[in-house]
């Protein structure tokens, strides 16, 4: 039987809505999931931590922020929220032009990052911004990803390969890295690759098997008892076990300035992430996901990581995947594994010390290798070869320039792809299929007839700024071009579903021009409520009668057409 709280309306809970419906039959499953999930980000959150240049318990910080602030103000059950290595080296590449990797200054940039995150992420949340989500077409995700996972691979390898990390650009970093080949250390190499062969290995049979666990556990075990520190394997070393207390960070303001563009792009890089991740797993898979209430969710996750001294936390769909997998039910589980790492925190950090950072480094090569989609790279390089340049550009953009400012490029690409797409929408002409009142766009392969006296055009794309030109000289083209000159014009307006100023007082024109030529205008299946609202608010209806909206194309062309 389901329990008061399984009755109370989702808008009922103000906070913790993701557990408005948990039953007592569903603890078993979450703690189980929590475990799980608790055995594979304490690995992962170490190295991410690693990868922007924090100490490994930044990353447990952030997860239990993550965690909690999402557990609190997020919609979704299964979502989890911590460190993530998309985003890492986005503002780890921002914020090392603004101050010295690792250096108090570079921490407090961080948190000061985090906390601006997270308010743009609770802002995005509360104005209901979650079609920011699709900033960022396929094509450009999946370039962006590709470009992100060579930044991962690259940082990551000195340590794996036990060689000092070269600086500059990315193709000097790969250089360098190349022409030292020779020098890396051989258990250093053992251990990174070791590792990575473990969790790629437990990932091929079950992603539920905590391979970087695994791996983490046997490589320390190895270094403590073969005495590998002495052989040159860097390790973790001291962890504090004390926890921060919240605090907020003293930079000057034209510091919190400078992080502006930062904190923008990373908030709509969580977007997108967060967005894909509560789609993928819905927590009802019949009702639509709660984007926007989850952005409030992440958002959360970021404050407190901010104010408890971590850096941005976003989404992460692996680690959604397993607690969903594993039998979770709520955010108990998340809440669950961040209680687990609270402990290690507190009564476990000496355990960490021996951890080597080739280890953590194998980790980060697994996770690279994980976010490259190459079966959609090549998917798309088949079916839409234009589109497998955004890739490429995307990528080179992200692996060439600074790698906030590639991100930046990439964001670019999308909307003037979204632009591209749009502005390409032409007119189409629409024939009558005989024998019915159909009237469908001309095709080759589908025989049509056409009225005489009548043109039937449409277009199937919004109609604004970028297209209105096109669109008025496309339709006086086709009446110019017919014979003998049309004297009725129907728009069909299926695919009209927006209307904005420009593209209101060139559809005027249009129709004004075609009244002084003695053509009869008339709208069919204007069928988009903001289209309609759009007839209204520009005073189309001025100039286009009221009566010559119809709702077909064969009813328009029966009441208005001349006999033939």
């Amino acid at each position: 039987m389901a329990t008061e709280a399984a009755d109370k309306p989702d808008h009922a809970w103000p906070i913790f809505r993701s557990l408005a419906s948990f039953q007592p039959s569903y603890l078993p499953g979450d703690l189980i999931a929590g475990l799980t999930l608790a055995a594979i980000a304490i690995p992962e959150q170490m190295a991410t931590a690693r990868l922007g240049g924090f100490s490994p318990q930044i990353g447990f910080f952030a997860f239990i922020a993550g965690s909690i602030g999402f557990a609190m103000l997020g919609s979704n059950r299964f979502l989890s929220c911590g460190a993530d290595s998309t985003i890492t080296p986005i503002f780890a590449g921002g914020l090392v032009l603004m101050a010295a990797s690792g250096s108090p200054d570079y921490q407090a940039l961080a948190v000061a990052l985090a906390l601006m995150v997270g308010v743009i992420l609770v802002l995005g949340g509360l104005f209901r911004l979650g079609g920011i989500a699709n900033l960022l077409s396929t094509p450009v995700m999946v370039g962006f990803l590709a470009g992100i996972s060579v930044h991962i691979l690259v940082s990551q390898m000195p340590g794996v390969l036990g060689l000092e990390a070269p600086k500059g650009p990315m193709l000097d970093k790969i250089g360098v890295l190349a022409r030292h080949l020779g020098d890396a250390n051989f258990y250093t190499v053992a251990i990174g690759f070791g590792v990575l062969a473990v969790v790629a290995g437990s990932e091929a049979i079950s992603a539920k098997i905590p391979g970087a666990l695994i791996g983490l556990v046997a490589a320390t075990a190895a270094v403590i008892a073969a005495g590998l520190e002495s052989k040159g394997v860097n390790v973790v070393g001291t962890v504090p076990a004390s926890l921060p207390t919240p605090s907020l960070p003293d930079i000057a303001a034209q510091q919190w300035a400078k992080l502006v563009p930062l904190s923008l792009l990373i908030a709509i890089v969580v977007m997108v992430q967060t967005a894909a991740t509560t789609r993928s797993f819905p927590s009802d898979p019949d009702k639509p996901a709660d984007v926007d209430r989850d952005f409030l969710g992440a958002g959360a996750g970021s404050i407190l990581a901010g104010l408890f001294g971590a850096f941005p936390v976003n989404a992460s769909p692996p680690r959604t995947g397993i607690v969903s997998e594993t039998g979770g039910r709520s955010q108990l589980s998340g809440l669950f594994a961040a209680a687990i790492v609270l402990a290690l925190l507190a009564f476990g950090a000496t355990l960490l010390r021996h951890v080597p950072d080739a280890a953590l480094g194998g980790v980060l090569l697994f996770v690279a290798l994980r976010i490259i989609r190459l079966r959609q790279i090549v998917q798309i390089y088949r079916q839409s070869f234009g589109e497998f340049l955004l890739i490429v550009a995307t990528a080179a953009a992200i692996i060439v320039l600074p790698i906030e400012q590639g991100v930046a490029v990439g964001i670019g690409l999308s909307l003037l792809h979204g632009i591209w797409t749009t502005t390409r929408a032409r007119l189409i002409e629409f024939e009558q299929v005989p024998g019915t009142t159909i009237w469908w766009p001309a095709s080759q392969h589908v025989a049509g007839e056409r009225h005489p006296d009548v043109a039937v055009v449409g277009l199937q794309a919004p109609l604004s700024f970028l297209n209105a030109g096109s669109f008025s000289a496309d339709v006086l083209h086709v009446l110019n071009a017919a014979t003998p000159k049309p004297k009725l014009l129907v728009l069909e307006a299926t695919g009209i579903i927006e209307i904005d100023f420009t593209a209101a007082q060139t559809l005027i024109n249009l129709i004004r021009q075609c009244h002084e030529d003695g053509i009869t205008v008339a709208i069919a299946r204007l069928e988009s409520t903001r289209a309609q609202q759009a007839f209204e608010r520009f005073k189309l209806y001025d100039v286009l009668p009221r009566e010559h909206i119809f709702r077909s194309v064969d009813e328009a062309v029966r009441t208005l057409a001349s006999p033939s």
